[in-house]
């Protein structure tokens, strides 16, 4: 009897290992699942060809001779402007920023927004155009800066995206990113990358640190003061420039030829906000294949329905807000 006792005893134990390592394996099965389908959707989203082609440049009318500007004309929906032009020097460009960039410091908290991003990679590869709803506190909160950035992403384009959150604190998280994936798989649990990690990085051009209304703001102040007295750059002003409902500015900048600097343009175009001192969208274009070829996009970001300085909470960017999907 003790015999067979002993037998039953270790039968059970032999069990109850075969069941630990059996969810043992169930788990690591699920874990390699989900990075693997996480690795192979953010592969193959990088190499993909975008379905759809960029918008091209905005045409205008011919700019008249620098003077007064005018406020008058009438916008058009199909890509172009009917307005009076001016041309205007670099430096008229650089005064706009820097109000606007000041202004961002002294009076944005933060902000929400319908972000819609067309650019090309750093393989210069052209990706998908993607659109995502954005929540940002900004890293100048009461005009103090050297905070951290916090920032929450929900995608809804393009498809293969849809539904991915991600949400990044700069100065929690060891500052790493938390990704919810799309799909199934990615539902199973949140991953942690590092913002420059290969994954976080497939298909984009800047990483999730260079993010916001303030980067963007920064970066055209530095690359307009390498051009400031630049006799191959014109500047050319157009009012009455439609986004979103409103009829806003719009400044191209051409170039007459490469420059061989960094972030090399023929043309870029700035929209502006003046009466909220707002940059809300900004597109580059590079240098065509030969004369009369419409130009490749590099890069395009458009900041739609903007709400300044909107009640966020730590919730906001928490992954365990109901609002969220994120896995427990």
């Amino acid at each position: 009897m003790f015999a067979f006792m002993a037998s039953d005893s270790s039968s059970a134990h032999s069990n109850a290992n075969v069941s630990c390592c059996s969810r043992r394996r169930t788990c690591l099965i699920g874990l390699l699942c989900f990075f693997a389908g996480l690795g192979l959707g953010w592969f193959f989203r990088g190499k993909s060809v975008p379905r759809s082609v960029a918008n091209p440049p905005t045409v205008i009318g011919s700019p008249s001779s620098p003077g007064p500007h005018s406020s008058s004309g009438n916008a058009q929906n199909d890509g172009t402007t009917e307005s009076a032009s001016v041309e205007v020097p670099m430096s008229e460009v650089l005064k706009l920023a820097e109000e606007s960039l000041q202004h961002l410091i002294d009076n944005v908290d933060g902000y929400t927004t319908r972000m819609i991003k067309h650019e090309q990679d750093r393989n210069g590869v052209l990706q998908e155009p993607s659109e995502m709803f954005m929540k940002i506190r900004t890293r100048h909160v009461g005009g103090e800066p050297g905070q951290g950035l916090r920032a929450y992403l929900r995608f809804e384009t393009p498809e293969s995206a849809k539904g991915r959150e991600v949400i990044w604190i700069e100065d929690q998280n060891d500052g790493q990113l938390l990704v919810r994936e799309a799909g199934f798989l990615g539902s199973m649990m949140t991953a942690k990358l590092e913002p420059t990690n290969f994954l976080a990085m497939r298909g984009q051009r800047y990483p999730i640190t260079e993010l916001g209304l303030t980067n963007l703001v920064r970066k055209l102040i530095e690359r307009g003061s390498r051009d400031v007295d630049n006799p191959d750059v014109r500047v050319i002003r157009t009012e009455g420039h439609p986004f979103d409902g409103k009829s806003l500015t719009l400044l191209q900048i051409q170039r007459s030829q490469p420059s061989d600097q960094p972030d090399d343009f023929s043309l870029a175009e700035v929209v502006i906000d003046e009466e909220q001192k707002l940059i809300v969208s900004f597109r580059s274009f590079g240098w065509p294949e030969s004369e009369g070829e419409t130009p490749p996009l590099i890069e395009s970001y458009e900041y739609h329905d903007l709400v300044v300085n909107p009640k966020l909470t730590d919730l906001d960017f928490d992954p365990t807000n109901p609002d969220y999907t994120f896995p427990e």
